[in-house]
Protein backbone atom coordinates (compact mmCIF):
# COMPACT_ATOMS: atom_id res chain seq x y z
CA UNK A 1 0.00 0.00 0.00
CA UNK A 2 1.11 3.53 -0.81
CA UNK A 3 -0.66 6.94 0.42
CA UNK A 4 -0.36 9.32 -2.21
CA UNK A 5 -0.49 13.08 -1.40
CA UNK A 6 -1.58 15.39 -4.26
CA UNK A 7 -0.54 18.63 -3.53
CA UNK A 8 -2.66 21.37 -5.26
CA UNK A 9 -5.54 24.25 -5.46
CA UNK A 10 -8.74 21.73 -4.40
CA UNK A 11 -12.25 22.73 -5.34
CA UNK A 12 -15.36 20.55 -4.71
CA UNK A 13 -18.98 20.92 -3.03
CA UNK A 14 -20.36 20.15 0.18
CA UNK A 15 -23.86 19.72 2.11
CA UNK A 16 -24.37 21.33 4.97
CA UNK A 17 -23.74 17.66 6.49
CA UNK A 18 -20.63 17.77 4.91
CA UNK A 19 -19.57 20.38 6.55
CA UNK A 20 -20.89 19.67 9.80
CA UNK A 21 -18.30 16.53 9.91
CA UNK A 22 -15.87 18.27 8.43
CA UNK A 23 -15.87 20.94 10.67
CA UNK A 24 -15.69 18.35 14.15
CA UNK A 25 -12.59 16.51 12.25
CA UNK A 26 -11.04 19.29 11.87
CA UNK A 27 -11.09 21.27 15.21
CA UNK A 28 -9.52 18.71 16.65
CA UNK A 29 -6.61 18.72 14.50
CA UNK A 30 -5.74 22.27 13.77
CA UNK A 31 -4.50 23.16 17.27
CA UNK A 32 -1.07 23.74 16.77
CA UNK A 33 -1.63 25.56 13.28
CA UNK A 34 -0.45 29.31 12.57
CA UNK A 35 -2.78 31.84 12.25
CA UNK A 36 -2.39 32.23 8.75
CA UNK A 37 -2.56 28.79 8.10
CA UNK A 38 -6.14 28.57 10.32
CA UNK A 39 -7.02 31.25 7.46
CA UNK A 40 -6.39 28.72 4.78
CA UNK A 41 -8.75 26.40 5.99
CA UNK A 42 -11.86 29.07 5.73
CA UNK A 43 -12.66 28.87 2.88
CA UNK A 44 -16.05 27.29 2.62
CA UNK A 45 -18.67 30.09 1.04
CA UNK A 46 -21.74 30.15 2.32
CA UNK A 47 -22.71 33.67 0.74
CA UNK A 48 -22.80 31.72 -2.88
CA UNK A 49 -26.34 30.30 -3.47
CA UNK A 50 -26.56 27.21 -5.33
CA UNK A 51 -29.77 25.66 -6.74
CA UNK A 52 -29.95 21.96 -4.72
CA UNK A 53 -30.66 19.03 -6.40
CA UNK A 54 -32.27 17.45 -3.76
CA UNK A 55 -34.56 19.53 -2.43
CA UNK A 56 -33.92 21.36 1.15
CA UNK A 57 -30.24 20.22 0.95
CA UNK A 58 -27.69 23.19 1.25
CA UNK A 59 -24.35 23.17 -0.67
CA UNK A 60 -21.20 25.08 -0.86
CA UNK A 61 -18.44 25.59 -2.93
CA UNK A 62 -15.06 24.55 -0.34
CA UNK A 63 -11.62 26.08 -2.27
CA UNK A 64 -8.52 25.67 -1.07
CA UNK A 65 -5.53 27.55 -2.38
CA UNK A 66 -2.95 25.65 -1.15
CA UNK A 67 -4.20 22.44 -0.64
CA UNK A 68 -3.61 18.65 -0.75
CA UNK A 69 -5.81 15.38 -1.50
CA UNK A 70 -4.72 11.92 0.38
CA UNK A 71 -5.41 8.90 -1.01
CA UNK A 72 -4.89 5.21 -0.34
CA UNK A 73 -3.85 3.01 -3.64
CA UNK A 74 -5.20 -0.16 -1.88
CA UNK A 75 -8.60 0.67 -0.56
CA UNK A 76 -9.02 3.61 -3.91
CA UNK A 77 -10.62 6.04 -1.37
CA UNK A 78 -9.68 8.56 -0.03
CA UNK A 79 -8.16 9.09 3.46
CA UNK A 80 -8.25 13.06 3.70
CA UNK A 81 -7.46 16.59 2.51
CA UNK A 82 -7.10 19.79 3.74
CA UNK A 83 -4.55 22.69 3.90
CA UNK A 84 -1.69 21.77 2.51
CA UNK A 85 1.14 22.34 5.68
CA UNK A 86 -1.58 20.69 7.87
CA UNK A 87 -1.46 17.42 5.47
CA UNK A 88 2.10 17.00 5.07
CA UNK A 89 2.67 17.54 8.69
CA UNK A 90 0.40 14.87 9.38
CA UNK A 91 1.10 12.36 6.29
CA UNK A 92 3.74 13.52 4.95
CA UNK A 93 6.04 11.97 7.09
CA UNK A 94 4.61 8.73 7.64
CA UNK A 95 7.21 6.65 4.97
CA UNK A 96 9.88 7.51 7.67
CA UNK A 97 8.16 6.25 10.73
CA UNK A 98 8.74 1.61 11.28
CA UNK A 99 5.42 0.23 9.98
CA UNK A 100 3.65 3.16 8.57
CA UNK A 101 2.61 3.08 4.93
CA UNK A 102 4.97 4.69 1.89
CA UNK A 103 4.38 8.18 1.00
CA UNK A 104 4.30 9.23 -2.83
CA UNK A 105 4.28 13.36 -3.46
CA UNK A 106 2.59 14.23 -6.52
CA UNK A 107 3.20 18.26 -6.78
CA UNK A 108 0.45 19.79 -8.74
CA UNK A 109 -0.02 23.19 -7.23
CA UNK A 110 -0.17 25.06 -10.14
CA UNK A 111 -3.26 22.54 -11.22
CA UNK A 112 -6.95 22.71 -9.99
CA UNK A 113 -8.36 19.40 -8.75
CA UNK A 114 -12.15 18.52 -9.03
CA UNK A 115 -13.77 15.48 -8.06
CA UNK A 116 -14.20 13.64 -11.57
CA UNK A 117 -17.12 14.76 -13.48
CA UNK A 118 -20.42 12.59 -14.38
CA UNK A 119 -22.57 12.04 -17.32
CA UNK A 120 -25.87 11.23 -16.56
CA UNK A 121 -26.99 10.56 -20.20
CA UNK A 122 -24.84 9.13 -23.06
CA UNK A 123 -25.02 6.70 -26.13
CA UNK A 124 -21.44 4.95 -26.47
CA UNK A 125 -22.25 3.19 -29.82
CA UNK A 126 -23.28 6.83 -31.15
CA UNK A 127 -19.66 7.35 -30.80
CA UNK A 128 -19.06 6.81 -34.48
CA UNK A 129 -21.84 9.34 -35.93
CA UNK A 130 -21.68 12.41 -33.40
CA UNK A 131 -21.65 15.25 -35.67
CA UNK A 132 -23.69 13.67 -38.37
CA UNK A 133 -25.65 16.47 -40.28
CA UNK A 134 -28.93 18.31 -40.06
CA UNK A 135 -31.68 16.43 -39.42
CA UNK A 136 -33.68 16.70 -36.08
CA UNK A 137 -35.01 13.75 -33.73
CA UNK A 138 -37.16 11.10 -35.03
CA UNK A 139 -34.90 11.34 -38.72
CA UNK A 140 -31.76 11.35 -37.19
CA UNK A 141 -32.76 8.32 -35.50
CA UNK A 142 -34.21 6.37 -38.81
CA UNK A 143 -30.97 7.69 -40.86
CA UNK A 144 -28.41 7.65 -38.34
CA UNK A 145 -28.57 6.01 -35.22
CA UNK A 146 -30.25 2.90 -35.91
CA UNK A 147 -27.61 2.47 -39.00
CA UNK A 148 -24.94 2.20 -36.70
CA UNK A 149 -26.65 0.51 -33.63
CA UNK A 150 -27.28 -2.13 -36.36
CA UNK A 151 -23.45 -3.32 -35.93
CA UNK A 152 -23.01 -4.02 -31.84
CA UNK A 153 -24.25 -7.91 -32.01
CA UNK A 154 -20.50 -8.26 -33.33
CA UNK A 155 -18.18 -8.67 -30.34
CA UNK A 156 -15.58 -6.89 -32.09
CA UNK A 157 -17.05 -3.66 -32.90
CA UNK A 158 -18.68 -3.51 -29.50
CA UNK A 159 -15.38 -4.31 -28.02
CA UNK A 160 -13.60 -1.18 -29.77
CA UNK A 161 -16.06 0.69 -29.15
CA UNK A 162 -16.47 0.65 -25.49
CA UNK A 163 -12.72 0.68 -25.20
CA UNK A 164 -12.62 3.95 -27.62
CA UNK A 165 -15.17 5.29 -26.38
CA UNK A 166 -14.23 4.68 -22.02
CA UNK A 167 -10.72 5.80 -23.17
CA UNK A 168 -12.46 9.51 -24.50
CA UNK A 169 -14.69 10.07 -20.81
CA UNK A 170 -11.33 9.35 -19.71
CA UNK A 171 -9.56 12.30 -21.60
CA UNK A 172 -12.06 14.43 -20.87
CA UNK A 173 -12.13 13.97 -17.02
CA UNK A 174 -15.58 11.93 -16.63
CA UNK A 175 -15.17 9.10 -14.14
CA UNK A 176 -18.99 8.20 -14.13
CA UNK A 177 -21.59 7.54 -16.28
CA UNK A 178 -25.56 6.61 -16.80
CA UNK A 179 -24.78 5.17 -20.00
CA UNK A 180 -27.32 3.94 -23.25
CA UNK A 181 -25.81 0.45 -25.38
CA UNK A 182 -27.89 -1.27 -28.25
CA UNK A 183 -30.67 -3.96 -28.11
CA UNK A 184 -27.68 -6.24 -28.33
CA UNK A 185 -26.51 -7.98 -24.76
CA UNK A 186 -23.17 -7.94 -26.36
CA UNK A 187 -23.55 -4.04 -26.68
CA UNK A 188 -23.81 -4.25 -22.74
CA UNK A 189 -21.25 -7.19 -22.01
CA UNK A 190 -18.27 -5.50 -24.06
CA UNK A 191 -19.19 -2.13 -21.73
CA UNK A 192 -19.04 -3.86 -18.46
CA UNK A 193 -15.95 -5.86 -19.42
CA UNK A 194 -13.36 -2.94 -20.25
CA UNK A 195 -15.61 -0.83 -17.23
CA UNK A 196 -14.55 -3.66 -14.82
CA UNK A 197 -11.05 -3.38 -16.63
CA UNK A 198 -10.55 0.08 -15.47
CA UNK A 199 -12.71 0.39 -12.20
CA UNK A 200 -14.66 3.06 -13.38
CA UNK A 201 -18.21 3.39 -11.83
CA UNK A 202 -20.51 3.16 -14.72
CA UNK A 203 -24.18 2.46 -15.18
CA UNK A 204 -26.00 0.74 -18.58
CA UNK A 205 -27.93 -1.49 -19.89
CA UNK A 206 -29.45 -3.44 -23.08
CA UNK A 207 -32.04 -0.87 -24.83
CA UNK A 208 -35.69 -2.46 -25.18
CA UNK A 209 -37.72 -1.81 -28.26
CA UNK A 210 -40.42 -3.57 -29.83
CA UNK A 211 -42.08 -1.14 -32.36
CA UNK A 212 -41.03 1.48 -34.31
CA UNK A 213 -37.38 0.66 -35.62
CA UNK A 214 -35.61 -1.54 -37.72
CA UNK A 215 -36.74 -4.92 -37.53
CA UNK A 216 -33.18 -6.15 -36.97
CA UNK A 217 -32.96 -3.66 -33.89
CA UNK A 218 -36.64 -4.99 -32.46
CA UNK A 219 -36.29 -7.75 -29.78
CA UNK A 220 -39.79 -9.37 -29.08
CA UNK A 221 -40.83 -8.43 -25.75
CA UNK A 222 -40.55 -11.03 -23.58
CA UNK A 223 -37.06 -11.47 -24.89
CA UNK A 224 -36.07 -7.96 -24.39
CA UNK A 225 -36.61 -8.03 -20.85
CA UNK A 226 -35.40 -11.32 -20.22
CA UNK A 227 -32.19 -10.19 -21.49
CA UNK A 228 -32.21 -7.56 -19.20
CA UNK A 229 -32.79 -9.83 -16.26
CA UNK A 230 -29.40 -11.53 -17.51
CA UNK A 231 -27.76 -8.41 -17.17
CA UNK A 232 -29.25 -7.80 -13.84
CA UNK A 233 -27.89 -11.15 -12.56
CA UNK A 234 -24.87 -11.03 -14.01
CA UNK A 235 -23.59 -7.64 -13.66
CA UNK A 236 -25.98 -5.19 -11.15
CA UNK A 237 -23.36 -4.02 -8.15
CA UNK A 238 -20.73 -6.54 -9.77
CA UNK A 239 -17.67 -4.48 -8.23
CA UNK A 240 -18.54 -0.76 -9.90
CA UNK A 241 -20.65 -1.45 -12.19
CA UNK A 242 -24.68 -1.23 -12.45
CA UNK A 243 -27.67 -1.86 -14.37
CA UNK A 244 -30.29 0.32 -16.14
CA UNK A 245 -33.48 -1.10 -17.23
CA UNK A 246 -33.64 1.08 -20.31
CA UNK A 247 -36.38 1.08 -23.16
CA UNK A 248 -35.36 3.81 -25.26
CA UNK A 249 -38.26 5.96 -25.53
CA UNK A 250 -42.30 5.46 -25.17
CA UNK A 251 -42.61 5.81 -29.41
CA UNK A 252 -40.36 2.31 -29.81
CA UNK A 253 -41.71 0.47 -27.15
CA UNK A 254 -45.69 -0.98 -27.02
CA UNK A 255 -47.29 -0.69 -23.85
CA UNK A 256 -46.49 -4.38 -23.10
CA UNK A 257 -43.27 -3.76 -23.18
CA UNK A 258 -43.20 -0.97 -21.05
CA UNK A 259 -46.13 -2.20 -18.67
CA UNK A 260 -43.21 -5.77 -18.07
CA UNK A 261 -40.11 -2.76 -18.14
CA UNK A 262 -42.10 -1.59 -15.28
CA UNK A 263 -43.01 -4.65 -13.16
CA UNK A 264 -39.46 -5.88 -13.39
CA UNK A 265 -38.39 -1.93 -12.08
CA UNK A 266 -40.60 -2.28 -9.56
CA UNK A 267 -39.16 -5.47 -8.13
CA UNK A 268 -35.78 -3.63 -7.42
CA UNK A 269 -34.26 -1.71 -4.68
CA UNK A 270 -31.51 -0.48 -6.72
CA UNK A 271 -31.76 -0.85 -10.23
CA UNK A 272 -32.09 2.06 -12.27
CA UNK A 273 -33.81 2.73 -15.20
CA UNK A 274 -33.43 5.53 -17.98
CA UNK A 275 -35.50 6.71 -21.40
CA UNK A 276 -35.76 9.51 -23.16
CA UNK A 277 -39.38 12.39 -22.30
CA UNK A 278 -40.34 15.00 -24.08
CA UNK A 279 -37.44 16.11 -26.34
CA UNK A 280 -39.07 17.22 -29.45
CA UNK A 281 -42.70 18.60 -30.50
CA UNK A 282 -43.22 16.03 -33.09
CA UNK A 283 -42.11 13.40 -31.20
CA UNK A 284 -44.80 14.43 -28.56
CA UNK A 285 -47.19 14.32 -31.24
CA UNK A 286 -46.47 10.66 -32.06
CA UNK A 287 -46.85 9.30 -28.50
CA UNK A 288 -50.17 11.09 -28.08
CA UNK A 289 -51.06 9.20 -31.41
CA UNK A 290 -49.70 6.11 -29.74
CA UNK A 291 -51.30 6.11 -26.49
CA UNK A 292 -54.48 8.35 -26.93
CA UNK A 293 -56.06 7.46 -23.70
CA UNK A 294 -53.20 8.92 -21.05
CA UNK A 295 -53.01 12.49 -20.70
CA UNK A 296 -49.61 13.14 -21.52
CA UNK A 297 -46.12 11.45 -22.74
CA UNK A 298 -45.45 11.56 -19.03
CA UNK A 299 -48.68 9.87 -17.92
CA UNK A 300 -47.37 7.20 -20.24
CA UNK A 301 -44.52 6.61 -17.93
CA UNK A 302 -46.53 7.14 -14.76
CA UNK A 303 -49.60 4.70 -15.43
CA UNK A 304 -46.99 2.05 -16.34
CA UNK A 305 -44.33 1.76 -13.58
CA UNK A 306 -41.51 3.75 -14.97
CA UNK A 307 -40.77 6.49 -12.49
CA UNK A 308 -39.34 6.49 -9.74
CA UNK A 309 -36.36 7.92 -7.61
CA UNK A 310 -33.97 5.92 -9.66
CA UNK A 311 -35.20 6.41 -13.12
CA UNK A 312 -33.57 9.42 -15.20
CA UNK A 313 -35.77 10.93 -18.52
CA UNK A 314 -33.51 12.67 -20.32
CA UNK A 315 -34.46 16.09 -22.23
CA UNK A 316 -38.09 17.08 -20.18
CA UNK A 317 -38.05 20.48 -22.44
CA UNK A 318 -42.04 20.36 -23.05
CA UNK A 319 -43.51 19.94 -19.60
CA UNK A 320 -46.70 21.03 -18.29
CA UNK A 321 -47.34 22.24 -14.48
CA UNK A 322 -48.85 18.99 -13.79
CA UNK A 323 -46.34 16.74 -15.11
CA UNK A 324 -43.41 18.94 -12.85
CA UNK A 325 -45.95 18.05 -10.02
CA UNK A 326 -45.54 14.34 -11.05
CA UNK A 327 -41.74 14.40 -11.21
CA UNK A 328 -41.44 15.86 -7.68
CA UNK A 329 -44.24 13.40 -6.71
CA UNK A 330 -42.19 10.57 -7.82
CA UNK A 331 -38.89 11.56 -7.61
CA UNK A 332 -38.37 11.40 -10.51
CA UNK A 333 -34.84 12.56 -11.85
CA UNK A 334 -34.37 14.94 -15.39
CA UNK A 335 -30.67 15.02 -17.51
CA UNK A 336 -30.20 18.69 -18.97
CA UNK A 337 -28.64 17.57 -22.42
CA UNK A 338 -28.02 21.22 -23.86
CA UNK A 339 -26.02 20.08 -26.94
CA UNK A 340 -28.03 17.94 -27.84
CA UNK A 341 -30.86 20.04 -27.74
CA UNK A 342 -28.88 22.91 -29.40
CA UNK A 343 -27.94 20.30 -32.11
CA UNK A 344 -30.99 18.68 -33.21
CA UNK A 345 -33.12 21.97 -32.94
CA UNK A 346 -34.97 20.25 -29.72
CA UNK A 347 -35.83 23.79 -27.57
CA UNK A 348 -34.53 25.40 -24.74
CA UNK A 349 -34.86 23.78 -21.17
CA UNK A 350 -35.26 26.11 -18.45
CA UNK A 351 -33.06 24.50 -15.98
CA UNK A 352 -34.11 26.68 -12.71
CA UNK A 353 -37.64 26.24 -13.36
CA UNK A 354 -36.97 21.90 -13.80
CA UNK A 355 -34.98 22.30 -10.28
CA UNK A 356 -37.84 23.95 -8.46
CA UNK A 357 -39.65 20.50 -9.04
CA UNK A 358 -37.13 17.63 -8.88
CA UNK A 359 -33.23 16.86 -9.17
CA UNK A 360 -31.90 18.29 -12.62
CA UNK A 361 -28.62 16.38 -13.81
CA UNK A 362 -25.94 17.52 -16.72
CA UNK A 363 -25.29 15.23 -19.51
CA UNK A 364 -23.88 15.23 -22.71
CA UNK A 365 -26.26 13.33 -24.70
CA UNK A 366 -23.55 11.88 -27.57
CA UNK A 367 -23.68 11.52 -30.01
CA UNK A 368 -26.66 14.04 -30.49
CA UNK A 369 -24.75 15.90 -28.11
CA UNK A 370 -21.36 17.40 -29.99
CA UNK A 371 -19.24 16.42 -27.04
CA UNK A 372 -17.89 14.39 -24.75
CA UNK A 373 -16.31 17.20 -22.65
CA UNK A 374 -19.09 17.73 -19.59
CA UNK A 375 -17.06 21.36 -19.19
CA UNK A 376 -18.22 22.18 -23.38
CA UNK A 377 -22.07 20.81 -22.15
CA UNK A 378 -21.88 23.51 -19.34
CA UNK A 379 -20.77 26.14 -21.48
CA UNK A 380 -23.65 25.26 -24.08
CA UNK A 381 -25.95 25.43 -20.94
CA UNK A 382 -24.94 28.61 -19.86
CA UNK A 383 -26.43 29.50 -23.62
CA UNK A 384 -29.28 28.03 -22.83
CA UNK A 385 -29.78 29.67 -20.17
CA UNK A 386 -28.40 33.06 -20.71
CA UNK A 387 -31.24 33.11 -23.49
CA UNK A 388 -34.02 32.54 -21.03
CA UNK A 389 -32.18 35.58 -19.27
CA UNK A 390 -31.48 32.98 -16.31
CA UNK A 391 -27.53 33.11 -16.71
CA UNK A 392 -26.03 29.60 -15.10
CA UNK A 393 -22.74 29.97 -12.61
CA UNK A 394 -19.40 28.55 -13.01
CA UNK A 395 -20.14 27.34 -9.34
CA UNK A 396 -23.90 26.05 -10.14
CA UNK A 397 -22.62 24.46 -13.22
CA UNK A 398 -19.49 22.56 -11.41
CA UNK A 399 -21.66 21.72 -8.93
CA UNK A 400 -24.05 20.19 -10.65
CA UNK A 401 -21.52 18.04 -13.22
CA UNK A 402 -19.92 16.70 -9.77
CA UNK A 403 -21.65 16.70 -6.47
CA UNK A 404 -24.97 17.33 -8.31
CA UNK A 405 -24.97 14.91 -10.75
CA UNK A 406 -24.22 12.17 -8.01
CA UNK A 407 -27.30 13.28 -5.71
CA UNK A 408 -29.17 12.72 -8.84
CA UNK A 409 -28.20 9.05 -9.68
CA UNK A 410 -27.78 8.21 -5.65
CA UNK A 411 -24.36 7.49 -5.95
CA UNK A 412 -23.18 10.53 -3.39
CA UNK A 413 -22.32 8.60 -0.67
CA UNK A 414 -19.60 7.03 -2.83
CA UNK A 415 -18.18 10.18 -4.93
CA UNK A 416 -18.94 13.71 -5.90
CA UNK A 417 -16.78 15.06 -3.38
CA UNK A 418 -13.64 14.85 -1.79
CA UNK A 419 -15.19 13.49 1.74
CA UNK A 420 -13.19 10.86 3.37
CA UNK A 421 -14.03 7.12 2.96
CA UNK A 422 -15.53 8.19 -0.64
CA UNK A 423 -13.95 6.79 -3.51
CA UNK A 424 -11.13 8.78 -4.94
CA UNK A 425 -12.01 9.40 -8.27
CA UNK A 426 -11.21 13.04 -9.65
CA UNK A 427 -9.31 15.09 -11.92
CA UNK A 428 -6.22 17.02 -13.02
CA UNK A 429 -7.57 20.21 -14.13
CA UNK A 430 -4.82 22.65 -16.23
CA UNK A 431 -6.90 26.12 -15.70
CA UNK A 432 -4.23 27.45 -18.53
CA UNK A 433 -4.63 24.42 -21.06
CA UNK A 434 -4.52 26.61 -24.08
CA UNK A 435 -2.83 29.45 -25.18
CA UNK A 436 -5.83 31.62 -24.88
CA UNK A 437 -6.83 30.22 -22.04
CA UNK A 438 -3.65 31.19 -20.41
CA UNK A 439 -4.18 34.69 -21.47
CA UNK A 440 -7.31 35.25 -20.43
CA UNK A 441 -6.71 33.86 -17.14
CA UNK A 442 -4.19 36.67 -16.46
CA UNK A 443 -7.10 39.29 -16.66
CA UNK A 444 -9.24 37.29 -14.08
CA UNK A 445 -8.86 39.16 -10.42
CA UNK A 446 -11.31 36.42 -8.64
CA UNK A 447 -11.31 32.81 -8.27
CA UNK A 448 -15.22 33.69 -9.85
CA UNK A 449 -13.89 34.82 -13.25
CA UNK A 450 -11.44 31.64 -13.36
CA UNK A 451 -14.09 29.18 -12.78
CA UNK A 452 -16.23 31.04 -15.34
CA UNK A 453 -13.35 31.06 -18.23
CA UNK A 454 -12.98 27.57 -17.27
CA UNK A 455 -16.28 26.64 -17.82
CA UNK A 456 -16.41 28.49 -21.13
CA UNK A 457 -13.44 27.45 -22.35
CA UNK A 458 -11.99 24.47 -21.10
CA UNK A 459 -12.76 21.29 -22.78
CA UNK A 460 -10.21 18.10 -22.84
CA UNK A 461 -7.58 19.88 -23.75
CA UNK A 462 -7.22 21.24 -19.85
CA UNK A 463 -7.33 17.66 -18.27
CA UNK A 464 -4.15 16.92 -17.18
CA UNK A 465 -4.77 13.61 -15.38
CA UNK A 466 -7.34 11.57 -14.48
CA UNK A 467 -7.83 9.12 -11.55
CA UNK A 468 -9.90 6.57 -10.83
CA UNK A 469 -10.16 4.67 -7.85
CA UNK A 470 -6.99 5.92 -6.69
CA UNK A 471 -5.48 4.80 -9.85
CA UNK A 472 -4.68 7.19 -12.58
CA UNK A 473 -6.10 5.87 -15.96
CA UNK A 474 -5.64 8.80 -18.14
CA UNK A 475 -3.00 11.10 -18.63
CA UNK A 476 -2.20 14.09 -21.03
CA UNK A 477 0.69 12.57 -22.64
CA UNK A 478 -0.59 9.12 -22.55
CA UNK A 479 -3.31 6.75 -21.71
CA UNK A 480 -3.61 3.38 -19.62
Amino acid sequence: MTIHIYQAQLLHYLTEENLAERMQCTNSDTTDLTNAERRDLTVVNKNITLLPVIAGVKVYPEYIANGALVVDDVTGRVVDYGNCTSIMSQYGKASRQENKAPVQIHDYQDKLIMPGFIDTHVHYPQIDMIAAFGEQLLDWLNNYTFVTEANFGDAKIADDTAKFFLNQLLANGTTSALVFSTSHPQSVESFFNESTRLNTRMITGNVLMDQNAPEHLCVPTEQGIRDTQNIIDKWHERGRQHVAITPRFAITSTPKQLQMTGELYRSYDSVYLQTHLAENLDEIAFVRELYPNHKGYLDVYHDLGLLGRRTTLAHGIYLETPEYEVLRDTGTQIAHCPTSNLFLGSGLFDLSKTLSYTGVSIATDVGAGTSLSMLTTLSEAYKVQQLQKNPLSAHQGLYQITLGNAQSLLLDNKIGNFMPNKEADFVVIDMSGTDLMERRMTQTKSLDEQLFVLMMLGDDRVIEETIIAGVSRYKKTATV
